[in-house]
């Protein structure tokens, strides 16, 4: 059975295990409780509470999650107890000493994870629970008061769980932290206009998620969902090695469903295929109740295991932070047991109604059923108007309120006060990231653009969200095309000649109309007797009218 107790005010979860005694100490906190601008600073925060731990006999780690930090380890009474005093030591005085080493290790870690996956982007924006799927670009303006602040505000005993699996409590056990009060978990953002939604990946993978309510049975529709893609897509079809699915609580009552297929080049068309397939059937209600069964039997025979008190531990620590309701092992087997091909579908149901599909580089889901995710803003912005050097059809727009680039089809526009980061280079590029996620990238050297403007541009930007980024080398910063004109000057020195051209035969002509119907006018007075002939009169005055007004508007324009 599992005991609630307390260390020095934290609340502690204790569970028998026999060997080795494993415990951890939980915070709630995590990348989604950042900004963009300040992104990985709980990853170095962790970091940097673990330097004092070096190396030991016992195994220890550190996870930095959405929602969460996580320390534990497993070893001996005595390791728990001088692991976690260092943990505590570590938060009390961090060692600053290490900052930028730890930046460093922090940056080399990131590229040995590889890409990061653009869904959570998607879905929320540039905030919250959307940061996991940006790089930690917060790293390089980091310094000892925004940490210290983040562990005062965080990392405290109110806002921490403490689950130990074995004997119980160790001897001697202090958690020495900052009082403090637990934090709820962040509100969800949102970018799609609708769902189901698509867009286009980078690679030839197949990736769906779907936010749906937490419950058993939508833990089961996700080990439904792997087994008919892998039959499908694996065994069957033969397009796929692996076929996945996972199911992730996000804290506030709703979970993540994942589901992940890779695919050859060449089989990508197959692999996107079959996927929807597999989806579509199960919202439609066609569910092997043989399936549904397969993945009951499995988490059954898991709550079986002698020690499964202990090993659920760490979830349990999780529902007590974000004050989510914990089942009871014999609950959960109640609700597995019950869980019928019923359920299942109306998760597949509400699954599909929230879905988020990567497709394969290249390809499409419209033809499926799901709306196109947004890739352009829906407004543009409104300034003055600057010219791309080597691209008359694009256009930098910089105004009050906002900057955007305009294309023939799309646009991104970025207002300052929804700027979620702007990168700096040294050598003067710039990007601003949108709240929503919308990138505008600028490189001076491609546009005819003030450098005051520019200045002006960097002040609309609260320098909070500046992110000053690494030099970059003279190849990788691009120029206008050399040896020739650039084609926007080449296009719009053709077109200001146009523009010349038109305009002075345009005057010619309503100058000559004109003349000529003052000649009239002239004559008739002159002559005494001789009637106007107002119909010539009338000719004149609207053919000088009608010469004129173009005149003047491509005067206006050239101003």
């Amino acid at each position: 059975m599992i005991e609630l107790t307390e260390v020095d005010g934290v609340p502690t979860l204790v569970a028998p295990s026999s060997g080795q005694t494993a415990a951890g100490l939980m915070f709630r906190v995590g990348q989604a409780d950042e900004t963009l601008s300040r992104h990985g600073l709980t990853h170095l925060v962790e970091h940097l509470a673990l330097h004092d731990s070096g190396l030991s006999d016992y195994h220890y780690n550190g996870e930095t999650a959405s929602v969460y930090t996580h320390f534990h380890l497993r070893g001996s009474e005595s390791d728990v107890v001088g692991y976690l005093d260092k943990v505590c030591a570590g938060l009390a005085a961090l060692p600053m000493h290490r900052l930028e080493i730890e930046k460093e290790i922090l940056r080399t870690e990131s590229r040995s994870r590889g890409g990061t996956t653009t869904l959570p982007v998607r879905r929320y924006g540039a905030r919250g629970y959307g940061l996991p799927g940006y790089p930690e670009w917060g790293l390089s303006r980091l310094g000892p008061d925004d940490l210290r602040q983040w562990v005062e505000d965080y990392f405290t005993r109110d806002n921490a769980v403490l689950w130990i699996a074995g004997r119980g409590v160790p001897a001697g056990l202090r958690l020495p932290l900052r009082s403090g009060v637990r934090r709820v978990v962040p509100p969800p953002t949102a970018v799609l206009p609708s769902t189901p939604a698509w867009f286009a990946g980078d690679d030839t993978s197949v990736v769906f998620s779907a936010v749906v309510r937490r419950s058993t049975a939508a833990s089961v529709h996700s080990g439904v969902l792997e087994r008919e893609l892998f039959r499908d897509l694996r065994q069957e079809g033969g397009y796929s090695y692996t076929a996945t699915s996972s199911y992730d609580p996000r804290g506030d009552g709703y979970a993540t469903i994942t589901a992940y297929a890779d695919a050859l080049p060449e089989k990508q068309g197959a692999v996107l295929g079959g996927f929807v397939d597999v989806l579509a059937r199960m919202r439609h209600g066609a569910v092997d109740p043989r399936s549904v069964a397969a993945v009951r039997t499995k988490a059954l025979d898991k709550l079986n295991h002698p020690e499964i008190e202990a090993a659920r531990l760490p979830g349990h620590a999780l529902n007590l932070l974000t004050g989510q309701r914990h089942l009871t092992v014999d609950e959960l087997r109640a609700e597995l047991s019950a869980v019928t091909a019923e359920q299942v579908h109306a998760v597949a149901v509400e699954a599909a109604d929230t879905g988020l599909l990567q497709t394969p580089h290249r390809t499409t889901a419209d033809w499926a059923g799901f709306a196109a995710a947004p890739t352009s803003s829906a407004h543009e912005a409104d300034g003055r108007r600057y010219a791309h050097r080597d691209d008359a059809d694009v256009a930098l727009v910089i105004g009050p309120q906002a900057a955007g680039i305009v294309r023939p089809g799309s646009r991104a526009t970025v207002r300052y006060d929804a700027c979620a980061a702007m990168l700096t280079w040294p050598d003067g590029a710039r990007r601003l990231i949108g709240d929503d996620g919308i990138v505008l990238h600028l490189e001076p050297a491609l546009w005819a653009v003030p450098q005051a403007e520019l200045a002006a541009l960097d002040a609309a930007v609260d320098p909070d969200r500046h992110l000053p980024m690494p030099l970059r080398g003279p190849g990788a910063i691009p120029r206008p095309a050399a040896g020739r004109p650039s084609a926007a000057a080449s296009r719009g020195g053709a077109a200001n000649a146009g523009e010349v051209i038109a305009i002075v035969l345009l005057t010619l002509v309503a100058v000559a109309l004109g003349v000529f119907g003052v000649a009239q006018a002239v004559a008739a007075i002159r002559t005494g007797g001789t009637p106007l002939d107002l119909t010539l009169l009338g000719f004149a005055a609207v053919g000088t009218a009608l010469f004129a007004t173009p005149v003047v508007l491509l005067r206006r324009r050239r101003r």
